[in-house]
């Protein structure tokens, strides 16, 4: 079987490593915007070049007789690449163009999940212009959240008292949202601690990943800018510390909402990673947003606990044949961390070497945003490479990855926080406050 990946970053090498594992017969290729080492590595070839030209990689995949496309990122999935792939004979593990407004969409989420009478959402509006905004803000108070209506790489979101500090910072943001061709969504800022969910979908059947909590604020203790993801971690109990299991079942439940009003909306199924990213609350289960694929880094920890044949998944899943297959993960804890560039997110170091051959655990190495230039690894401007461990317990495993990405060597710098004791606890502690 030829198998496709498309992108090149941590996730993609977590997505090619996952399928190099299984017995079956394959051959790995990619399309990717960096050389990543770890993916070149897995891959029979590996061809760099636009990611979001649908012609190209429809060309390729002709050439090579590939069988079955997993799309990595969003872009190329709000360009309908899938719809491309699909029509030239290729099966593909990502949602349709229209399915994967789910992401594309802040306003068009929101508006489905009321149309279908979905209770997840908190006081949202749409605008396309500022008329009407400063009465909503007025009405939400304090507590507000502006959303870019679009693909914003992780960076489109600004929230009341972490990023905006008044209605008059708000309103700013908002009008250079319009200047970029806005529109936007205005919402009540939720309260709480926010964990995602992934779900396997093949259009009709979910089968649910473990829960995992992101840290997408650059800083020790979430502190600084919004980044793609810092790290991760979750529980041997595929729960996480500061959930309870009804909350576990509401953000599932709401998963398996959100895919049968797709698919009585378009007629057709979602077939790809529904990924959730959730929040509990003192009123329920909230969501923030949905994504149509896979998270970075939350591939790395579902994908590294996953016990089961991932080409079996992935053809079930564009096959719609998911209820016959079991899905399992490895009761573990595992913790993500991610090696960032001196800078980063908003200056970060270009072209410098980094060195990872003190590493142990190569196993749980992901190469991200970096190229391979020779024998160098060098950066390319994001996050470079994650490590994961998997142990009994989240601060077994925390310092696993701890000491594994100390290893690293090159102008880097990392979260050493996440998935230690201290601010689990805390996470714990602001439930109970707040249940």
């Amino acid at each position: 079987m030829n198998i496709l990946i498309v992108g090149s970053g941590a996730r993609e090498h977590a997505i090619a490593k996952t399928l190099h594992k299984s017995p079956k017969q394959k051959d790995l290729y990619c399309i990717a915007t960096n050389i990543n080492p770890g993916l070149q590595e897995l891959c029979s070839d590996m061809h760099n070049t636009n990611i979001n030209d649908n012609e190209i990689i429809s060309l390729y995949a002709k050439e090579n007789n590939i069988d079955l496309a997993i799309i990595g990122p969003e872009n190329p999935l709000a360009n309908g690449l899938t719809d491309v792939l699909i029509g030239a004979g290729v099966k593909v593990v990502g949602p349709t163009k229209d399915l994967s407004k789910i992401e594309s969409s802040k306003s068009f989420t929101r508006n489905l999940l009321v149309e279908y009478k979905i209770p997840a959402c908190p006081k949202y509006k749409v605008f396309n212009s500022m008329k009407g905004v400063q009465s909503f803000l007025d009405q939400l108070g304090n507590d507000f959240v502006i959303k870019y209506d679009g693909l914003a790489g992780g960076k489109g979101v600004k929230v009341s008292g972490d990023h905006l500090s008044s209605h008059k910072d708000a309103l700013e943001y908002c009008e250079k949202l319009i200047k970029k061709g806005g529109p936007f969504v205005v919402e009540e800022k939720l309260i709480g601690e926010e964990f995602s969910l992934m779900s396997f979908s093949d259009g009709s059947t979910l089968k649910h990943m473990p829960a995992i909590q992101d840290h997408k604020r650059v800083g020790e203790g979430d502190t600084g800018p919004n980044t793609g993801g810092m790290g991760t971690y979750s529980d041997a109990d595929h729960s996480l510390p500061f959930l309870k299991k009804n909350e576990i079942q509401e953000a599932q439940k709401i998963n398996n909402l959100t895919a049968a009003a797709l698919k009585d909306k378009y007629g057709h199924g979602y077939k790809g990673v529904l990924y959730g990213g959730f929040i509990a609350t003192s009123k329920g289960v909230k969501l923030i947003e949905y994504n149509a694929r896979f998270g970075d880094p939350e591939a790395m920890n579902a994908l590294s606990l996953l016990d089961t044949d991932f080409i079996d998944i992935c053809l079930a899943l564009t096959n719609g044949t998911l209820k016959n297959l079991d899905v399992n993960f490895l009761n573990m804890a595992s913790v993500c961390k991610y090696a960032v560039p001196k800078g980063y997110p908003n200056n970060p170091i270009k072209n410098e070497e980094i060195n990872v051959e003190d590493i142990n655990n190569t196993s749980g190495l992901f190469y991200a945003s970096v190229n391979k230039n020779k024998n160098k690894i060098m950066l390319a401007g994001s996050r470079a490479v994650a490590v994961v461990a998997i142990a009994d317990t989240i601060s077994k495993a925390e310092v696993e990855a701890e000491k594994e990405i100390l290893c690293i060597k090159g102008p880097l710098f990392h979260r050493k926080d996440i998935g230690k004791n201290f601010l689990v606890e805390q996470r714990v502690e602001h439930m109970k406050g707040l249940r």
